[in-house]
């Protein structure tokens, strides 16, 4: 006897469209994607000892203002998802239009991307760059995966900002965002 209560097996995407057969072409794909204007973000933590962690993020998103909830997401395969995986805080700095130099070197590697960046140790020691647009305080409150990344959800415990131009990031370039007023203004003088 057939069980037709049950709705019928949807196929995990993540599984689904990972293989060669998907018909979406990764680079284009990113090319799409790369349309869909984001503010910069560096996400800091600390590991076990103290020692602070960076990287720069453009998958920072709000999830909800009551309780107030942020999310981002990392590679599975980045050199910092255990210290984030381990820490019970981290902060999300949103970047200004004057710090690309920052933004770039949060996305390499090396030994010590704090070195001559002013920061303070925020809850749990995360880092809160100084100068930031924005700045976020979360407690880590749960992790999904989704396909090559881990979604990292934030509790805000606390936050703050400014009326500093933020950075944007637009098919693979960083600028700054520009109103219509702002635009007019210009095409008038």
């Amino acid at each position: 006897m057939n069980d037709t209560s049950k709705p019928p097996a949807t196929p995990d995407p993540a599984k689904e469209l990972a293989s060669d057969s998907s018909p979406i072409d990764p680079r284009d794909f990113r090319n799409a994607l790369g349309t869909y204007a984001t503010g910069v973000t560096i996400i800091t933590a600390a590991d076990s000892n103290g020692r602070p962690y960076g990287l720069t993020c453009n998958s920072f998103a709000s999830v909800s203002l009551n309780p107030p909830l942020v999310l981002w997401s990392l590679l599975l395969y980045s050199s910092s998802l255990n210290v984030f995986q381990s820490a019970t805080h981290f902060a999300v700095n949103v970047l200004g239009s004057s710090q690309q130099a920052l933004a770039n070197k949060f996305a390499k590697s090396s030994e010590d991307k704090f070195a001559g960046v002013e920061w303070d140790p925020g809850l749990g020691r995360a880092p809160v760059l100084r100068e930031s647009v924005a700045n976020f305080q979360c407690r880590s409150v749960g992790r999904y995966y989704g396909g090559d990344h881990v979604i990292f959800l934030g509790a805000v415990e606390a936050y703050s900002y400014n009326t500093i131009e933020p950075l944007v990031f637009l098919r693979g370039g960083f600028g700054q965002f520009q109103t219509a007023d702002e635009r007019n203004s210009k095409d008038e003088i």
